[in-house]
């Protein structure tokens, strides 16, 4: 008999891991880290094989999570990028001295 899983399951949100936003669940693996994967020309199945310990469904769930919530996901990604700028140009800054 084949086990059904109810696909709201994959994605989770808890407060003490990842920083409260949205990863697949029982894993670190954030939403955003697969959008960027899926964004770098990964397919999928090329991200089970490099991650090994997720499965097909749970990145197909993470993508469609970032579909259904891009701009959640792209503010996420912004503000990360903009955080490393910020560290990069005070290194660089730290070395000028």
């Amino acid at each position: 008999m084949t086990t059904t899983i109810d696909i709201g399951t994959l994605i989770v949100r808890t407060p003490e891991t990842c920083g409260n936003r949205p990863r697949i669940a029982g894993t670190r693996i954030s939403v955003e880290q697969m959008a960027v994967l899926s964004k770098q020309g990964m397919t999928p199945t090329e991200i089970v094989r490099e991650y090994g310990y997720i499965n097909l469904a749970q990145v197909h769930a993470a993508l469609a999570y970032y579909h259904a919530n891009t701009e959640e996901i792209e503010g996420y990604l912004a503000a990360e990028k903009a955080e490393y700028e910020r560290l990069e140009a005070e290194y660089i800054a730290s070395q000028q001295k």
